[in-house]
């Protein structure tokens, strides 16, 4: 379990590092989250249980989240993740997109013969499917926080597709129609995949993962996170 685990937060990392160098290459200057995140990385082999892990990545999620208040406009602020409820547009649009990766890496798994409630980061759970956390871990980055800067920097959504209700921040149901078309059409890009000598969909890339961790677990081929390689 502790081998998974370390692949998956060390994927998670790298994962999130390509989103702030993409942004610091483009008038942001993150090289001091960059640097953090390299230095919390090479943690990752250094713990010695699956707590320690946690600990691990959430401490690099702390400082990637840092990023966004430089990657997006003044007008959404946003000072540290909060979810239960969302109190703010950032927030929202973070929850909202997790779910919708949550979704399809449920659907990803599925297609295999793993058992979603077994998972390797997450503490199992009968009643959750505990390994799309693990898997959606990896995607995060890719999915729901690129689409999360695109729709909002792009000013496909202001602060008008927003509505409070009991305390909570939440997408109106323009803003939800507005996100998720971008998330699916998102999810239908393609790109050269290295090993495979083809062009795969972002959602294929989903089910890789999970036939992946398959042929670990069943066939002794150790599972190598997805880590972006673009």
């Amino acid at each position: 379990r502790l081998r998974l685990a370390s692949a998956f937060v060390s994927g998670s990392i790298h994962n999130m590092r390509t989103n702030v160098t993409y942004y610091n290459g483009k008038d942001r200057d993150l090289e001091a989250e960059q640097a953090e995140l390299a230095s919390i990385a090479d943690d990752v082999s250094d713990a010695e249980d699956v707590s320690e892990l946690m600990g691990v990545e959430a401490t690099a999620r702390k400082v990637y989240y840092r990023t966004f208040r430089k990657i997006l406009p003044d007008e959404f602020t946003f000072g540290r993740r909060e979810f239960n409820p969302p109190t703010n547009e950032v927030n929202s649009l973070i929850s909202f997109g997790n779910s919708l990766v949550y979704a399809n890496c449920v659907s990803a798994i599925r297609a295999t013969a793993l058992d979603p409630s077994i998972s390797y980061l997450h503490e199992p759970g009968e009643r959750r499917y505990s390994l799309s956390l693990d898997i959606a871990d990896l995607f995060k980055p890719l999915l729901a926080d690129r689409v999360l800067f695109r729709v909002i920097n792009r000013r496909q959504l202001t602060a008008d597709d927003f509505e409070e209700e009991l305390g909570a921040c939440l997408l109106s149901e323009r803003g939800r129609k507005v996100y998720t078309k971008e998330f699916e059409e998102t999810l239908e890009r393609t790109i050269e995949h290295p090993e495979l000598n083809r062009k795969v969909s972002y959602q294929h890339l989903l089910r890789l993962e999970a036939y992946k961790l398959k042929k670990d677990l069943l066939a002794g081929e150790q599972y190598e996170p997805f880590k972006r390689w673009w």
